[in-house]
């Protein structure tokens, strides 16, 4: 059984910096793609930042272009763990962020083709 879980929000003020982690397991799992969404209340899902295995040292990395220069991904193969990191963080971030993951190729800005979800973190960026 798979489990992406999430840890790493919370509060913060504006032009701070926060770190978020997610976890996969299960026995066989070699994730392809690891990616982070977020939602804001009364919002659609949307694509903050995704990487794809290359080998067990690399992978290549992608951003939503609001997101560029502000939040790096990171990933850990070896122990099938994503990392976001973001500084300089807006009002406007305030969202619960999720993980989510796929085995195969995917159109990663797309939610819908991931098979696997985190159950979220929420992070609050306060004036």
């Amino acid at each position: 059984q798979v489990q992406l879980v999430e840890s790493g929000g919370g509060l913060v003020r504006a032009g701070g910096s926060l770190r978020l982690s997610c976890a996969a397991s299960g026995r066989t799992f070699s994730p392809y793609v690891m990616s982070w969404f977020r939602q804001a209340p009364g919002k659609e899902r949307e694509f903050v930042a995704a990487t794809t295995f290359i080998t067990r040292s690399g992978y290549s990395t992608y951003y939503a272009d609001s997101m560029k220069g502000r939040f790096t991904i990171s990933r850990d193969n070896a122990k099938n763990t994503v990392y976001l990191e973001m500084n300089s963080l807006k009002i406007e971030d305030t969202a619960v962020y999720y993980c989510a993951a796929h085995t195969g190729s995917v159109q990663y800005r797309t939610p819908s083709g991931y098979g696997y979800w985190g159950q979220g973190t929420q992070v609050t960026v306060s004036s």
